[in-house]
């Protein structure tokens, strides 16, 4: 889902007009993104929580050259996924679990095409 879509969304289940949808997605995104950058946590029950992770400088290496680059401190977001969603995803049967079905199905087909 983009965010366009989720405006859509909004949109037709909060009887909203489509431009007082985007601005309540927005309200909430820049709210989130301000509470990260200000190093606070969010969690939302039953859906997961965001926190901001410190990863230490370290040295890298530029696959092309194989030459060590140096990669700096950096602090990044994360998230955890909360019971209520984790159990929801996996009860929706929807999609295999291991892959694509379709795939076998396709090699079966070139191997009887040689």
């Amino acid at each position: 889902m983009t965010k366009s879509e989720l405006i859509d969304a909004i949109a037709g289940r909060g009887e909203l007009t489509k431009a007082r949808a985007e601005l309540v997605v927005n309200c909430v995104f820049d709210a989130m993104t301000q509470a990260l950058q200000r190093n606070e946590g969010i969690e939302i029950r039953g859906f997961g929580s965001f926190t901001v992770r410190p990863y230490k400088p370290y040295s890298g290496r530029n696959p092309r050259t194989g030459q060590p680059v140096p990669v700096p401190a950096k602090r990044l977001p994360f998230f955890k996924v909360g019971k209520e969603l984790k159990e929801l995803v996996n009860a929706s049967r929807a999609y295999a679990i291991s892959g694509d079905d379709d795939d076998d199905d396709d090699d079966d087909d070139d191997s009887e095409d040689e």
